[in-house]
Formats: structure tokens, C-alpha cells, sequence
């Protein structure tokens, strides 16, 4: 019988500190928002050295427009990419990351940051 060994890792100073950690990976507490029937989801993740964000977003479709509103989904998903992500070479400074939280926040009324480890 083989056994595998994993080294544990220590907790994040934003993690969750309970059963969401693994032995190799860190999850924060949830983070909701609630909006006409649907609901996103977003959790930080850290697994090995690789740092993230989940995100689960469940939208009611409408019988008659599923199809704009899949399409829509798919548009807006594109664009919170491309603010958010990180790419080689690139890398957003804290007043454009303050833009975006603040256009993000005006746009979908989010108002201030849910949590403090979103910011550190």
C-alpha cells in the first residue's frame, strides 16, 4: 500500500482556520452578494504557492431571453478578466486596482470592500 505525504502548510492570516483549509491549501470565508434572485459566491484560495480567487455565480434565466443573458454572462465575465487578472509582465498599480474596486463598487453597487483580506 502506498501512503502519500504532504507537507503542511501554515495558516494564512486571512484564512478560514477551520475545516475549508486542507493540509495544502487555505480558503477564506465566503464572501456573498445577493442581487434579483442570484447569488455569487467568491472565496481566496491559496493551494501550494499559487494564489486565487473562486468565484460561483448562479443568475436565474429568464424563458425568454436565456440566451441574451448567457451571452451577457459570458461579455461581463470577459471584462472582470481582463480588469482583474494579472498577466506576465503586466502589473497594475495600487491607484489602478483602486480605480477598478472603486468602477466595480459604483458599477454594481457593491459599496465598500466585504472583507479586509481583499485588500492585503
Amino acid at each position: 500500500m502506498t501512503f502519500f505525504h504532504r507537507s503542511q502548510t501554515p495558516h494564512q492570516d486571512w484564512c478560514a482556520r477551520d475545516h475549508r483549509c486542507g493540509l495544502d491549501e487555505h480558503r477564506s470565508p465566503e464572501v456573498i452578494a445577493d442581487r434579483a434572485g442570484g447569488r455569487a459566491v467568491i472565496t481566496r484560495v491559496r493551494a501550494g504557492d499559487v494564489e486565487y480567487a473562486e468565484v460561483n455565480v448562479r443568475i436565474p434565466l429568464h424563458a425568454d431571453g436565456a440566451r441574451w443573458q448567457v451571452g451577457e454572462v459570458l461579455r461581463l465575465m470577459r471584462d472582470l478578466l481582463a480588469a482583474v487578472a494579472l498577466r506576465p509582465g503586466v502589473l497594475h498599480t495600487a491607484r489602478r486596482a483602486a480605480a477598478i474596486r472603486a468602477n466595480t463598487a459604483t458599477r454594481f453597487n457593491l459599496g465598500a470592500a466585504p472583507h479586509d483580506w481583499i485588500d492585503r
